[in-house]
């Protein structure tokens, strides 16, 4: 049933009435009674008896008869469910989109052809039920047994052949091609090269997938990112051989395709994290690219993140996975050391070939030539890579960790951070001659005078993207300067001079790469007080980075100390090295991946609650308090990896034990949240 409710996550048997006997099949959606009251519900197996001794109800309604929750589906969400502490409820919520009445009744023949490859998906024979869907599956035994490849299934003709183009510049590239048209169930982690056109390699891996017999999920993190990967996708397979499945696609286009890929129409769905629950005949691959993006991670209980369903999806059907990016993860390289992935990199050869010259303006040579260095926010060094650049008549990046043109101000006279009156919100500058408004209930503050001196002047205290491309403006007169942000994101610029000026994940892609990335306020990303502030920091470097025209023609400067870790991964482009070192510390400090952690956020006193309903493992840590968003605190939960199953059901008990009496403040839970301070 659709109530979301803790103590109510388990199926209720009811009675099929003879005239729905029809169309009451698994993974439709029904109409119950419940406590008197009329409640949506998912229609989960058939059964001749039941083993509930007390009355039965009927079903009231089949709202549909279109099975949209496909049993590899039902029982995916169940275990996601169970790995964040949440319910059925709530996951299905995810993974089904809401019905829409007319594109359902839409008849077959008007959806997209099936290509020939499709058809081979879409003929095999599907499960004989839910109970047996269930049942009869099992997973393997453990995650080191999951690595290994898994025999495919016997066909007719051999599979075509798939040209290897760009995974030839990694060792093991073709071979991971082959193994996903043979059949087989290889699990990579794959950090790719500067420059490389990320897409296009992963529409190869779609393509030998489905060249085998198989389907395949992919899951990206925006827009831009969805439609490079259809444009590659298309050229590959062909049009009509996938869906795209994204929130901004609106309520009938959404469900179009959706009903595709559940109708066996084609054999491959691509997507914004929407889309890891896309249902696929026969599947074959699930792939995440950037998995670092934290808009991989759902905002809805139970917050599951689209890397971790997909390689659940993985063990559950013994598919292949893909986890790609420029940067990696600590999640990632736990999979390496675990051995239940393997490594896809370039050898340094062909690295050192294909990175452009990156250079740190804080080193001590650096400080040497440019004392001022140090403090300036645009050194001498990254000022010359930049003209260099124009006068070869090649673009120029500049990344700016701030939108807006000074997101933060402070008085001039004795550097107190300028504050809200009212609310106590940071005070920001929109434009040149704008007027002071608060960030946080948008009230002007036209009269502002610092409450520490009295002044009224006012200086930046952090520069947003707006006033750097007007400062860069004037510094190069005469060249076109472009931003990209969040009130217009560029996805590409012509190959000529010109200055763009971008946010992190605006970066656009200029014809034949750039000739010069600055990497600008460093301090503001590393300094964050966020456990992944260094991972966080490397991943928009190198994304920036890969866009730059390899060495002599192209130069990258950031403006960072050239001893910290991340700007030695940078300058090094070695993702692997920082990663390991990552995951190295959380397990000396006890964070995640290398532990299980959950927190428990809400007011003080249903937090004491909830834990002390909770039947937490005797190996359990319980850290905090620590202050949370509007007067709120949170506790943290820190187990071992091997109990990570018990801490969920602990807690997803007791929050169960209070919605049974009804408490009335909520508490959320989150396991492995992104941020936990």
């Amino acid at each position: 049933m659709d109530v979301g409710l803790a103590h109510l996550d388990r199926p209720f048997d009811y009675l099929v009435p003879a005239e729905l006997d029809d169309v009451a099949v698994p993974g439709t959606r029904v109409k119950v009674r419940f406590a008197g009251q009329l409640v949506d519900g998912w229609l989960l197996a058939r059964a001749d008896d039941s083993g509930h001794t007390g009355r039965l109800a009927y079903l009231e309604k089949v709202v549909s008869p279109e099975p949209v929750l496909a049993p590899e589906i039902a029982r995916l969400a169940r275990a996601v469910a169970d790995r964040y502490a949440g319910s059925l409820a709530d996951v299905l919520r995810l993974a089904v989109p809401p019905r829409h009445a007319r594109v359902e009744k839409e008849a077959v023949a008007d959806q997209p052809d099936p290509a020939s490859a499709a058809e081979a998906v879409a003929d095999q024979p599907d499960p004989a039920s839910a109970a047996e869907a269930v049942g009869d599956q099992s997973g393997p035994a453990s995650a080191a047994e999951a690595v290994a490849d898994q025999p495919g299934p016997s066909t007719a003709a051999e599979p075509a052949a798939v040209d290897p183009r760009g995974w030839r510049d990694y060792p093991t590239g073709p071979a991971l091609l082959r193994a996903l048209r043979d059949g087989r169930s290889p699990r990579a982690v794959w950090s790719a090269l500067p420059g490389e056109d990320w897409a296009a390699r992963y529409a190869d891996a779609v393509a030998a997938t489905v060249a085998g017999g198989r389907g395949a999920v992919v899951v990206v993190a925006d827009a831009r990112d969805l439609d490079r990967l259809d444009a590659a996708l298309t050229g590959v397979l062909g049009p009509g051989r996938h869906v795209s499945l994204s929130a901004a696609l609106g309520p009938a286009r959404r469900y179009r395709a959706f009903l595709a890929a559940r109708r066996g129409q084609v054999p491959v769905v691509i997507g914004t994290r929407a889309a890891m629950f896309a249902p696929v005949d026969r599947l074959g691959l699930v792939a995440v690219w950037d998995d670092g993006d934290d808009l991989h991670s759902e905002p809805r209980a139970p917050y599951p993140h689209a890397r971790d369903v997909l390689l659940t999806r993985a063990q559950l059907t013994e598919a292949a996975a893909l986890v790609g990016g420029y940067a990696r993860t600590a999640e990632a390289q736990l999979l390496l050391e675990t051995g239940w992935a393997r490594e896809v990199v370039a050898d340094r050869a062909t690295v050192r070939a294909r990175i452009p010259a990156i250079a740190p303006t804080g080193d001590d040579p650096q400080l040497a030539r440019d004392p001022g260095a140090a403090t300036a926010r645009l050194p001498s060094l990254a000022w010359t890579a930049a003209r260099d650049a124009l006068r070869a008549d090649l673009p120029v990046l500049v990344q700016v960790p701030r939108r807006g043109y000074l997101p933060s101000i402070s008085c001039a006279d004795c550097r107190t951070p300028a504050r809200c009156a009212h609310c106590a919100g940071p005070l920001a500058l929109p434009s040149a001659g704008g007027v002071p408004a608060c960030r946080w209930c948008a009230r002007v503050a036209a009269a502002y005078a610092c409450p520490e001196c009295g002044g009224r002047r006012l200086r930046a205290a952090v520069t947003g993207a707006r006033r750097t491309a007007e400062e860069l403006g004037r510094a190069f007169p005469g060249v076109p300067v472009r931003t990209s942000g969040r009130e217009e994101v560029l996805t590409d610029v012509p190959g000529g001079a010109a200055v763009v000026v971008a946010t992190p994940g605006a970066e656009p892609v200029a014809e034949g790469g750039y000739g010069a990335v600055l990497l600008l306020d460093s301090w503001a990303l590393l300094t964050r007080a966020d456990l992944r502030a260094g991972e966080e920091a490397l991943r928009r470097w190198l994304a920036a980075a890969a866009l730059a025209r390899p060495t002599p023609a192209g130069r990258v400067v950031v403006v960072a100390d050239g001893a910290l870790a991340p700007v030695q991964a940078l300058l090094r482009w070695d993702a692997g090295w920082f990663a390991s070192r990552e995951l190295t510390e959380r397990r000396e400090l006890g964070f995640p991946p290398a532990v299980r952690m959950a927190s428990v956020t809400g007011p003080a006193e249903a937090v004491a609650d909830l834990l002390a309903a909770a039947r937490l493992p005797e190996d359990a840590e319980v850290l905090g308090p620590v202050p949370a968003e509007e007067g709120r605190e949170r506790m943290l939960v820190r187990v071992p990896r091997a109990r990570a199953a018990a801490l969920a059901e602990a807690l997803h008990s007791a929050a169960g034990v209070r919605a049974a009496r009804k408490a009335p403040d909520p508490v959320r839970l989150q396991v492995d949240p992104l941020s936990m301070f």
